[in-house]
């Protein structure tokens, strides 16, 4: 009886990959991959003629890594040090909340943390989930603290809404809060005068790095107002 053939691991080219991301990253490009390459995310073997050789783990890699860019907002400096950590054996620190790895790099878990974190949500789903109350969300719409698209509303909605249920409790309204949005339009102001140069080029891999410069500009900017307001209040007699 003829045995059967023993594969080893599957080798794929740039276009195999792309087709294998296309689905759940539609704007994912060869530029992109590269560029994520340079940056020390993926790094794939290479014939001796010099041509990319990716395996599966390299697929699933990138798919943790474009997951955590697009609906976790992190810098790609953050999510190459979840992957050094895994790659030295670890649990990464500082997870966000939910997120689940495991040594095949995307775990069931985290592919349903990412997908739930995707979604769109209606109006009622809004309110369920962070508990708001009509009133609250109508006054959150008419300050422009949030906003929709044909009735629904993405993650950055909710976020919005659990954080001003919240701060409804301490007495402050979203009447209170509109100079958190004009401040974020002024923060949005100086990251796109700084990734300027890189956005207006057309190409892929430029706007790739536009999108992560921008990304670590405002993580830097959320850092110093969280510190200079921290020094204020640490100056309080309580």
């Amino acid at each position: 009886m003829a045995q059967p053939e023993r594969r080893g691991p599957q080798v794929l080219n740039i276009g195999e990959v792309l087709a294998q991301l296309s689905g759940d990253f539609p704007g994912m490009t060869a530029s992109k991959i590269r560029f994520l390459e340079e940056k020390g995310l993926i790094n794939p073997r290479r014939t001796p003629a010099g041509y990319r050789q990716y395996s599966d783990g390299d697929v699933e890699r990138l798919r943790f890594v474009l997951a955590l860019q697009r609906d976790q907002y992190l810098p790609l400096k953050v999510i190459k040090d979840y992957l050094d950590a895994i790659d030295r054996g670890e649990r990464p620190e500082n997870l966000p909340p939910g997120v689940v790895v495991s040594p095949r790099i995307v775990s069931d878990e985290l592919a349903a943390e990412l997908q739930s974190r995707g979604r769109k949500l209606t109006e009622e789903q809004l309110r369920t989930e962070s508990g708001a109350s009509v009133p609250l969300l109508q006054s959150l719409l008419s300050f422009g603290l949030i906003s929709h698209s044909n009735g629904q509303f993405d993650e950055h909605a909710l976020q919005v809404a659990r954080a001003c249920v919240q701060l409804e409790s301490h007495g402050l309204e979203p009447r209170h809060l509109r100079p958190f949005q004009a401040a974020a339009e002024r923060e949005f102001g100086l990251v796109e005068r700084a990734v300027a140069p890189l956005a207006s080029r057309k190409d892929a891999a430029s706007q790739a790095r536009a999108a992560e410069a921008a990304r670590e500009i405002s993580d830097l900017c959320l850092t110093l107002h969280r510190a200079l307001v921290q020094d204020h209040i640490s100056r309080m007699d309580i």
